[in-house]
């Protein structure tokens, strides 16, 4: 009953008034005793209800599915949406008006017109999609629009099944450069860091979800504060963090053409440049908490599908990444800087102790956004004093400026290709 009533409701303003008249045609023919008319007010009126029952059987009828191809896309690259209506019913449908649901940064909503669709019959259908802003977008439900070929019934029809878009960071390719701390994970790294640092706290680090509580360092957990669990009986692996300064009073410019934007992508680049060569990966943000969090390995697919999601913070400071780096450095560091004071580039210059290697991608923000003359001397200046303090404690700075590309300057994070400290800051 509520399927007919449904039906009913979506007799269009033709249906309607066929249908009234009629019954008002139905109405004189009893008052005039007059056959003839009630012949022709009989058809009127079981013309739009036999509409009713056939658009009502057809309504329940159709499946749709719809693929994304590819699920998982760069900003800026287009993506294909590919719908499939099936006819499951052994009547042919009526005219079909198809239109699936988008985000507006996605684009209009598509639509599409099927004339007829025959017995167990299959119609495909594709449109583009395309988004310049990453993030995760809901695509449908499709809704689909049936009518009569008289057009006196319409009725909608809204399929449940939705498909996620992730729409990632662009991504670099960038040239092979060593970095060193390959093997970093165990065996005779950890033994060549204890010897640098001369200390058991060296070999240590942070407990993650897995690991075996038998391996617990108790006094480093003790002194820390937190579980710390011994590297010594870890499997030889290259490991490297990444650490991105995600916070908004660092970075300057709006929407895809911000430093900030510029930031999430070389972190995206780097992360994959790192994961194809064989490392284990670390993504930390400034608040010092992992992206995402710890327990699943951080794969390339994992990397990506994150950093799509992630937004600025509030952080006044990178001093809660600092303390959480302070316990122990896995392997190589690579720290994607917004603009720094001297006091968090002193926190971040203390990080690098003994051979580690520690890479700065040091972003000169003032340059998406220049401001009054004097203003954008003082930014420079203070620039220049970070990208030295960082180069003299033996980090491997990579200055970039708006325009700049990451493929251009990554060959100084390499240990044969980086610059005095001097010569980077001047």
């Amino acid at each position: 009953m509520s399927d007919l009533s449904a039906a009913l409701s979506g007799l269009t303003t033709r249906g309607r008034c066929l249908l009234a008249a009629g019954l008002a045609l139905v109405a004189c023919s009893v008052l005039l005793g007059q056959r003839d008319l009630l012949r022709a007010a009989l058809f009127l009126v079981a013309l739009p209800l036999c509409a009713v029952a056939v658009v009502a059987r057809t309504r329940y009828r159709l499946a749709c599915k719809r693929h994304l191809d590819p699920p998982r896309v760069e900003a800026g690259r287009p993506a294909t949406a590919r719908l499939r209506l099936d006819n499951v019913s052994r009547l042919p449908s009526g005219v079909l008006l198809m239109e699936d649901a988008l985000p507006y940064t996605l684009g209009g909503r598509p639509r599409f017109v099927l004339d007829k669709i025959e017995p167990k019959g299959v119609r495909d259908v594709s449109y583009p999609v395309r988004a310049d802003v990453r993030g995760r977008y809901v695509v449908g439900p499709l809704s689909v629009r049936l009518t009569d070929p008289f057009g006196l019934v319409e009725l909608t029809r809204s399929f449940a099944q939705t498909d996620d878009l992730v729409v990632t960071p662009v991504v670099s390719t960038l040239p092979s450069v060593r970095l060193g701390g390959d093997w970093a994970g165990g065996g005779d790294a950890t033994t060549r860091s204890v010897s640098t640092s001369g200390s058991d706290d060296a070999a240590t680090r942070e407990y993650r979800q897995g690991d075996d509580l038998r391996k617990v360092h108790w006094r480093s957990t003790a002194r820390v504060g937190e579980l710390m669990v011994r590297r010594e009986e870890q499997p030889f692996q290259s490991r490297a963090t990444l650490l991105l300064d995600g916070r908004t009073s660092a970075h300057r410019g709006e929407g895809p053409g911000s430093s900030f934007e510029y930031a999430v992508s070389a972190v995206a680049s780097i992360g994959v440049a790192l994961t194809r060569a064989g490392f284990v990966l670390r993504l930390m943000g400034d608040d010092g908490n992992d992206i995402p969090p710890p327990g699943a390995a951080l794969t390339e697919g994992v990397l990506l599908d994150s950093l799509a999601l992630v937004i600025g913070s509030r952080s006044p400071s990178l001093l809660p990444a600092a303390t959480r780096l302070r316990t122990g450095v896995d392997g190589v560091l690579v720290a994607v800087l917004g603009a720094l004071d001297l006091e968090d580039a002193e926190r971040l210059a203390r990080l690098r102790t003994g051979s580690g290697t520690c890479v700065a991608v040091l972003l000169d923000t003032d340059s998406w956004k220049p401001g009054p003359a004097r203003a954008r001397e003082a930014a420079q200046q203070d620039h220049q004093r970070v990208a030295s303090l960082l180069g003299g404690a033996g980090w491997r700075v990579l200055p970039v400026e708006h325009g700049t590309t990451l493929a251009s300057v990554w060959p100084l994070a390499g240990a044969r290709g980086v610059r005095p400290a001097a010569e980077v800051g001047a």
